[in-house]
């Protein structure tokens, strides 16, 4: 067991999470609305040093908020593979909080969940 086995239910407990593994990238994607919010991967060692063999978490950021992060947390930095500014991936290895990790995956969805139709949201949400 890791320090963060619970990271994997958590993430399929939101309304509407799904998760599949994109075998092109080898990266388990969690997606709500067929828009993926969240990514856990492994990048190789060809990769930029930062990124390299690190377990990574990918999510959406607000752009601000990740500017912030990025200068706070050393373990923190732009999304692999993704737009920089509204992407954010963590070593999941590093010196990041349970809690901080949670908060990040909640606004990771939310901003997800918040562009898709709101016809889809009431379906997921059954509202």
């Amino acid at each position: 067991m890791t320090e963060h086995d619970w990271l994997d239910a958590y993430l399929l407990g939101k309304d509407g999470a799904e998760k599949d593994f994109k075998l092109e990238w080898e990266w388990f994607r969690y997606l709500v609305g067929d828009k993926m919010f969240a990514a856990t991967l492994k990048p190789g060692e060809g990769y930029k040093r930062e990124y390299a063999g690190r377990n990574l978490l990918t999510l959406k950021c607000d752009p601000v908020w990740s500017q912030e992060l990025r200068s706070e947390y050393p373990d923190i930095f732009p999304g692999f593979y993704m737009d920089k500014r509204t992407w954010i991936s963590i070593d999941l290895d590093g010196d990041i909080s349970e809690t901080l990790l949670r908060e990040l995956c909640d606004h990771s969805y939310n901003l997800v969940f918040a562009k898709l139709t709101k016809k889809l949201q009431r379906e997921i949400t059954g509202e």
